[in-house]
């Protein structure tokens, strides 16, 4: 099986998106990771055992988070940090930068697309996932914005899409 057949992408939202902002302890919240952690697992049966996450905060944490505890469980789980710029934490929080820290440290590969910022740097990496993954897994309510768009780049490319509904 070549690797982009085993290869899942991520896409969500980011918290001030999320019905329950910044809020992880919400009982929404809880049920999206548990729904994450299962998605993750049915993946896993299928073959799935790389799995890229452009690290933003939100939704894409979470996704790291899952991805990471399913590789305690099977150790040929692969987790890439795929970063849209070399300072994407830069005007995030002290709490905030200290988890993307974490996850970049645990993951297997970190992929850094550019230096500095562009207004197009989040489009071009979620396109770079896309384009690398045969299934994309999305958290998505329905409203318009960069998830979307990234949804919509994967159906017209052929990918399978998930959406967990928010």
């Amino acid at each position: 099986m070549d690797e982009r057949a085993q290869t899942c992408c991520f896409t969500g939202h980011r918290p001030m998106k999320l019905p329950w902002g910044m809020n992880e302890d919400d009982p929404r919240c809880l049920m999206l990771k548990a729904e994450l952690a299962a998605r993750l697992e049915g993946l896993y049966a299928l073959g799935f055992r790389r799995f890229l996450c452009g690290m933003a905060i939100g939704c894409d944490m979470y996704f790291a988070e899952a991805v990471l505890a399913l590789r305690e469980q099977y150790p040929d789980v692969r987790l890439e940090a795929v970063i849209p710029f070399g300072d994407q934490p830069g005007r995030w929080n002290e709490k905030q930068r200290r988890r993307y820290n974490s996850l970049i440290d645990r993951a297997d590969r970190v992929t850094v697309l550019q230096t500095v910022y562009t207004s197009d740097c989040m489009m071009r990496r979620n396109r770079w996932m896309v384009d690398r993954s045969s299934i994309l897994l999305a958290c998505y309510d329905g409203r318009p914005g960069g998830t979307m768009n990234t949804i919509l780049y994967a159906e017209r490319s052929g990918l399978r899409v998930i959406l967990v509904e928010l």
